[in-house]
Parts: structure tokens; C-alpha cells; sequence
């Protein structure tokens, strides 16, 4: 049996990832919204690192089904963005690291009602109709810590990647909430 671990490296593997459209629509998102791509197969590279091999044509087919556009980032540069999910469908550069932190932060501190730990499980609660905007903060901001979050209406449940790191990431959530550190 073989685990996460058991690569070359040392270093954990990223989620398996389905070679189906849907999974390749969903990880071209999530590069485009993580870092700045200049072209299609910088793009293609991208993808190959995260086990998705894709043609040219394939890749530009699935760049206009996303509605992809080339705009110019906070640099000049033109890169690929893809319009937000939600209400504001307008293409926006991504947010920088520290941005996405922040944002979580912020958010923290105006939404944050408590945090409860349980093994490698933290339940958050939050003013009603705001768990999954908070969650969505929390996966922007992208913290190795966190393996992902589940949210409701109210509540959101983030999962540590340490089995036994529930504690320790609630704590860092109150924090967070607290002061903003």
C-alpha cells in the first residue's frame, strides 16, 4: 500500500485528480485564480505538474467554455483570468498571497462567533448566511495547515491535516479573530 508520502521527494501528494472535464475545467481555475499565467502553454505545464496532460486544442477549447479572457495585471502584463463564481462575474487578476490572508483575517474577525476543536475537526460558527463566505476565504487563502472546509449556512467545519491539529488550528481561528494575528 502506498501513501502521500511515498514519492520520491518526500513531499505529499496533491489530491488524485480525475481526467475528466469537469476536474480539468475546475484545476484551470484554480491555477488562473492562484498565480498569473501569460500563455496557453505555460498553462499546459501547469497542468501536467498536477497530473493533467492536455493538448493545445484541448486546452484552448477549455479556455473559451470558461469564458477566459487575457487581461492586464497589476504589473502591465497580460495574463489569463476567468470570470468569479457568484455575482461578480467580472475577470480579475488573482489576489496576491498576502491579500488572501488578509482577506481571511478579516473576515474572521467580523464573522467569527467560536471555534471547537475535536481531533483533526474544528467547527466554526458564524452569523447566519455567512459559513461558506468565510470558508471560501479560508480556501483562498490556501494555509498547508488546513486540508479543506465543508460549510453550511451557519457552521463550517475545517479539516487539519494533522490528525491530531484540531486544537491548535482552532486556536490559531480565534486568534485570527481576536487581533488579526
Amino acid at each position: 500500500m502506498t501513501t502521500s508520502h511515498d514519492q520520491d521527494h518526500g513531499q505529499p501528494a496533491g489530491p488524485a485528480v480525475p481526467q475528466t472535464r469537469t476536474a480539468r475545467h475546475r484545476r484551470i481555475v484554480d491555477i488562473l485564480n492562484r498565480q498569473p499565467v501569460r500563455s496557453q502553454s505555460q498553462l499546459a505545464k501547469l497542468l501536467a505538474d498536477h497530473g493533467l496532460t492536455v493538448t493545445q486544442a484541448t486546452l484552448s477549447r477549455d479556455l473559451d467554455e470558461l469564458n477566459a479572457v487575457k487581461i492586464r495585471d497589476t504589473d502591465g502584463d497580460l495574463i489569463y483570468a476567468v470570470p468569479s463564481e457568484g455575482g461578480f462575474r467580472t475577470p480579475r487578476a488573482p489576489l496576491g498571497e498576502s491579500a488572501k490572508e488578509e482577506r481571511m483575517r478579516r473576515l474572521s474577525q467580523e464573522l467569527l462567533i467560536s471555534a471547537e476543536a475535536s481531533a483533526n475537526l474544528v467547527v466554526l460558527r458564524t452569523p447566519p448566511g455567512a459559513a461558506q463566505f468565510l470558508a471560501s476565504a479560508i480556501d483562498q487563502a490556501e494555509l498547508h495547515d488546513i486540508l479543506g472546509t465543508i460549510a453550511g449556512d451557519d457552521t463550517l467545519m475545517l479539516i487539519s491535516r494533522d490528525p491530531a491539529g484540531g486544537q491548535a488550528l482552532a486556536e490559531h481561528m480565534l486568534r485570527l479573530a481576536q487581533n488579526g494575528n
